[in-house]
């Protein structure tokens, strides 16, 4: 056991680049299930933000039938610019199930919880693959430390002490300080990987740009679940879904929770910033981000994770999420807004929430407008006024919905005061709160009814709005409820080399 003395970190926000992003010889990678081609080829849209990539006649030969091997710089070249398009995924050389787990140290901070410490180890411990990684378990001031000890002890881990509680991120800065290895798996204590979790997530490490990567968090199965094991079965916060991807600032994988995460370790600098008690996971990512690290999701690789079921504690851990927004917003500015959407779709939906025939008719125009101008970026498209429309109304949609989130979590307060002043306003956030709730019980397949679904979706977003507007008043600031305008849409050549 070893007690760890309260020393001054080095600063978090100073994180080097990637000293070489060249991918390597044999790195595979393979055209993403959401990208759609045109037929020749040459025009690809996809990734989130949707980008829209055009391809030169020698990278259209490259990519083939959608998949293809750095074998050359001009390949290599093109695998890096379609990976940060979003429009491709890695697909490493070596098959992840025989990639050997080594050169890995897992990390757990732990606060009392002995019994949950004790079946994480027993995970490690019993599976091959983990069986014999070193692991460090921090004490981040737990009020039984014989009993963290303990079990630490009969699952041969190393023990550092903290003689008082300073947080989760100090808690895992201190056991990075203390790896030697090249990456570090830190796991929280409440989670249980599956069998086979880390190798994935190891193989991604290919890109000598990768800097973090993250499996899938899954609720664990209870024998007897209540209606709240059944919605965090399907809208935990900790859960990113079942789709691949990279992780990218104001995209649809923002961010990934630290619940479980492997990092290389030249890459995190000191690590976590301890002064966050609450979103230190997100702030590393974008940290990482913009230092010009990439970030991997991969679902494939699972951990379980114990999911708050009890009303009282559920709430106020929703509420405690939403008061870490405002000092994510002030930290890294227009990259956590509640919504991010196009001036022209703004102004349609607020045409067609007025419901009358000149509006909507202006409403229709101005759409109109947009998908003839989308097509005209889009000469080489299969179908040009096809293509314009179908992703004007996408857009469109997507604000929509974005605004229904809006009224209904992160401004919500306004939108209450709102409806009690005007009778129109009251019935456009009733029918606002119920159409989201539909929608997203549809969406999710949640084993609820939709009545309850829907009642534990208000629930949760009351709670975490609450806590939003608690951070805000606390900074003084209005950063975490500002949103954001989409002025462009991204638009890039790609091939042996750049055009303009």
């Amino acid at each position: 056991m070893t007690l760890v003395r309260s020393l001054a970190p080095a600063s978090p926000d100073l994180l080097a680049p990637p000293a070489d992003d060249t991918l390597p010889d044999g790195f595979t990678v393979e055209l993403a299930a959401g990208t759609h081609r045109s037929r020749d080829g040459r025009l690809m849209t996809g990734g989130s933000p949707l980008r829209l990539v055009r391809l030169t006649e020698a990278a259209v030969r490259r990519l083939g039938d959608g998949r293809f091997s750095v074998s050359d710089a001009p390949s290599a070249a093109l695998a890096r610019r379609l990976l940060d398009a979003g429009v491709v995924h890695p697909r490493p050389a070596r098959a992840p199930d025989s990639a050997p787990v080594r050169d890995t140290t897992v990390v757990i901070p732990v606060r009392d919880r002995a019994d949950q410490l004790g079946r994480l180890l027993g995970a490690l411990r019993s599976d091959p693959a983990t069986a014999s990684l070193p692991v460090l378990v921090v004490d981040d001031g737990s009020d039984a430390p014989a009993a963290v000890a303990h079990v630490a002890r009969r699952h041969g881990a190393r023990l550092l002490v903290h003689p008082y509680n300073r947080g989760p991120a100090a808690a895992r800065n201190t056991g990075l300080r203390h790896c030697r290895t090249a990456y570090v798996a830190f796991c929280d204590s409440d989670v249980v990987p599956e069998p086979g979790w880390l190798a994935p997530l190891l193989a991604q490490f290919d890109d000598p740009a990768v800097a973090l990567v993250a499996p899938r968090v899954v609720a664990l199965p209870v024998p007897s679940p209540g209606p709240l094991d059944q919605y965090e079965e399907v809208r935990s916060p900790l859960d990113m879904g079942a789709t691949e991807g990279p992780v990218v600032p104001v995209s649809a994988l923002s961010y990934v929770p630290s619940a479980t995460i492997v990092v290389r370790r030249t890459a995190v600098g000191a690590g976590f910033d301890a002064a966050l008690r609450v979103g230190e996971d997100v702030d590393l990512c974008m940290r990482l981000h913009a230092s010009g690290w990439r970030l991997r999701y991969v679902p494939s690789a699972r951990v379980g994770h114990r999911h708050r079921t009890h009303l009282r504690s559920w709430l106020a851990q929703r509420a405690g999420y939403g008061t870490g927004a405002a000092a994510l917003a002030l930290r890294h500015p227009g990259q956590v807004p509640p919504l991010y959407a196009a001036p022209w779709s703004l102004a349609t939906c607020a045409l067609l929430l007025r419901g009358r025939p000149v509006p909507v008719a202006a409403a229709a125009v101005l759409t109109g407008v947009t998908a003839v101008r989308v097509a005209r970026r889009m000469p080489d498209a299969d179908r040009p006024a096809r293509a314009g429309v179908l992703l004007s109304l996408a857009t469109l949609r997507g604000t929509a919905e974005q605004l229904l989130r809006c009224a209904t979590r992160h401004h919500w307060p306004v939108a209450l005061a709102a409806a009690g002043l005007d009778r129109r306003a009251r019935r456009v956030l009733i029918a606002a709160a119920v159409a989201d709730g539909l929608l997203d019980h549809r969406r999710s397949g949640s084993s609820l009814s939709p009545l309850a679904h829907m009642a534990l979706r208000r629930l949760d977003d009351l709670a975490y709005g609450w806590g939003v507007w608690q951070g805000a008043v606390r900074h003084r600031t209005a950063a975490p409820l500002r949103p954001r305008l989409a002025l462009r849409m991204v638009s890039r050549w790609t091939g042996a080399r750049r055009q303009p």
